[in-house]
């Protein structure tokens, strides 16, 4: 199942995909919960509802799919735990720029603020000249996780969305500022289009992910190439602090962002950044000045 967050008559809703189509839930069953978080929170008795409620659903309760704006699927979400140089590739190339590999995630946090959905702009900070992408494969948990064994963490997940990690990549390396400031400022954290539950995929190794910047092809990797796994992310992340439901993990980038090309290439106003993953759809923001 495929859900999303959209806007109809100007009223924020909660959604599924059936094809082309999106199901409103509420409309569809009143008794559901009446957004993702409360969704997830709500366990697998609730998802069941849920798919059965988009399975049955007619008449208003079907909408085109083109016929609504999305939003993020989790607005704001609790807690956004980004991973860095997750990639041994990624790794070398940051490593170039005095960001050496580490022998444990590397962790950082972005805002909820900072979200934006697929189609929404990113505004360029009028204070940064080095404003880059990284394209990633972001996990969305699905139940409360406190000390969790690798073994079993991936049963903690919901599912999977895509995400724009956009980086002021000269206040990130500033001696004064650093990675928040780096990483925090308005729509910094482009997610979407829809969250797909883990029913869809059983296994995130196999994705494939690609980065485009005005058509040209900039990163391009499978998901099993991860320094640190999902099981591994979520299990040294619950050592130190509760997980919960919507909380979403941008499990990092691969080589190819703008820092490490040669000369260095700086996202404009006017550029269009196209992520994409393996049935997970496509993520594509424009660049406007602030």
């Amino acid at each position: 199942m495929r859900l999303v967050t959209f806007l109809a008559g100007g009223e924020r809703r909660v959604g599924a995909l059936r094809g082309d189509a999106v199901v409103d839930l509420n409309r569809a069953d009143p008794a559901l919960p009446s957004d993702v978080v409360a969704l997830l929170e709500g366990g697998a008795a609730v998802l069941d509802r849920a798919r059965r409620a988009v399975a049955a659903a007619a008449g208003a309760a079907v909408q085109p799919l083109a016929a609504v704006k999305l939003l993020a699927p989790i607005p704001r979400p609790p807690k956004i735990i980004c991973v860095g140089r997750n990639y041994a590739d990624h790794a070398a190339e940051a490593a170039a720029v005095g960001l050496p590999p580490t022998d444990r995630p590397s962790i950082f946090v972005k805002v909820s603020s900072t979200v934006i959905a697929a189609g929404e702009p990113i505004v360029h900070p009028r204070t940064t000249e080095q404003l880059d992408y990284e394209g990633e494969l972001a996990v969305v948990i699905g139940r409360r996780a406190k000390d969790v064994a690798k073994e079993d963490a991936l049963s903690y997940v919901a599912g999977y969305t895509i995400f724009n990690d956009v980086s002021a990549r000269d206040l990130q390396l500033a001696k004064s500022g650093g990675v928040t400031l780096g990483k925090n400022f308005d729509s910094a954290a482009p997610m979407g289009p829809y969250l797909v539950l883990t029913d869809e995929v059983p296994d995130p190794t196999k994705l494939t992910l690609r980065t485009y910047v005005n058509g040209e092809e900039r990163q391009h990797a499978s998901v099993a190439g991860l320094i640190f796994d999902i099981p591994t992310i979520i299990a040294f992340l619950t050592q130190q602090l509760t997980l919960e439901p919507g909380d979403v993990i941008p499990t990092g980038t691969p080589a190819g962002v703008g820092f490490a090309r040669k000369p260095p290439t700086w996202l404009k106003p006017g550029d269009v950044v196209r992520v994409d993953i393996d049935g997970l759809g496509v993520l594509e923001n424009s660049v406007i000045a602030a």
